[in-house]
């Protein structure tokens, strides 16, 4: 009975305004509290004359005691809020909000608390969203695996070198799927081990070049890698592994996008102190309005042919991050833009990159 009228009380006053909200310091609101309430019993107590001593003090307690608990109400609510909506999120549920009005150190902690549940619910929407994606990239490939496995086991298909051939490269899918996961928890955990040497560009990009003909010609692509020369000897401060894990990324992109004799072209120049390297191709290119999601996880868009995890940019992104630089795509160049624009990912690292080890 008592915690039905509380609440219907508390609800009662949740309709009341705040008028401490401006004030900027809960020390100067305590003041205000205490004066206010001291006022107004005194100035009942004082226009009271008259009324019997007990009626009279009895008011004066009754009324101070109002206007300190309506005073009060809006320097504590913001609390109780906070200590609901934590609850609530303790259950799961990060879509409570607390009303941050007051420019006290409490609005400053609702303000605080309304950020922090807005992270936790948005990263709550990625941990599902990255649980959906990987179930569904691990289903198509073990999908395809057990059809391929069953029709040899119950006698339909021969195991013949086409079958297992077909066997072969869904396994690799998925070898390629779980290294790409196991790159991005250890890049999330920031145990990345980075080790950064001195490197020939020249001779790193025709090394990615070659890896890159190789694969593509494995992968039956009908494409032509073209390396532009270097306006002079060019080095950088960088992992070469990692760096190699980039290209092959973009490279890769490049091949699987690109139509049947279709170039990709890759370049590399020095502005300032920094490195730009580019990978063009002459494929459909990337609509404006999905540049800025090409590098997130899962992401592939309308220029999707195939073959991909839809996680090798989103690593490239973070290499290049940890690297000190930054990658993005470019408008398209040339003068058919509008048949086939291709698409342009710039990459900029500095030369001279600090020399350290990361832990690993």
């Amino acid at each position: 009975m008592t915690a039905t009228v509380l609440t219907r009380l508390d609800r009662v006053l949740e309709l009341l305004p705040r008028p401490l909200d401006p004030v900027r310091s809960i020390k100067l609101k305590l003041g205000v509290l205490l004066v206010a309430s001291g006022a107004a019993g005194l100035a009942y107590f004082s226009y009271g004359i008259g009324w019997p001593p007990p009626i009279t003090s009895a008011t004066a307690i009754a009324v101070a005691l109002l206007t300190s608990q309506v005073l009060a109400h809006g320097m504590t609510s913001p609390l109780r809020d906070m200590t609901a909506a934590a609850g609530a999120m303790a259950r799961g549920d990060y879509t409570r909000r607390v009303r941050a009005t007051s420019r006290d150190e409490v609005g400053e902690l609702a303000q605080a608390f309304n950020k922090m549940a807005e992270d936790l619910h948005a990263a709550d929407q990625r941990r599902r969203e990255l649980i959906a994606n990987v179930s569904h990239e691990l289903r198509t490939p073990i999908t395809a695996l057990q059809g391929v496995l069953e029709n040899m086991v119950d006698g339909v298909a021969d195991p013949e070198p086409a079958a297992l051939r077909s066997a072969l490269t869904q396994t690799q899918r998925l070898g390629h799927l779980v290294a790409d996961l196991l790159d991005l928890s250890r890049l999330d955990a920031g145990v990345v081990p980075l080790r950064r040497v001195r490197i020939d560009v020249g001779d790193f990009l025709d090394e990615a070049v070659e890896h890159a003909t190789a694969s593509a010609s494995g992968a039956g692509l009908d494409v032509r890698f073209q390396l532009r020369d270097l306006p002079a000897p060019l080095t950088v401060q960088a992992d070469p592994w990692r760096l190699h894990q980039v290209f092959a990324n973009l490279l890769d992109n490049a091949a699987r996008h690109s139509p049947p004799g279709g170039t990709v072209r890759v370049s590399a120049e020095e502005h300032g102190d920094q490195l730009r390297f580019e990978v063009s191709d002459e494929g459909q290119g990337i609509p404006p309005a999905e540049r800025s999601r090409v590098f997130e996880r899962f992401t592939r868009g309308d220029r999707s042919a195939g073959g991909g995890t839809g996680l090798g940019l989103a690593i490239a992104r973070w290499v290049v991050e940890l690297h000190g630089g930054r990658i993005g795509v470019l408008d398209p160049a040339g003068p058919h833009r509008g048949e086939r624009p291709g698409c342009r990912i710039q990459v900029t690292i500095p030369c001279d990159g600090p020399y350290r080890e990361e832990a690993a």
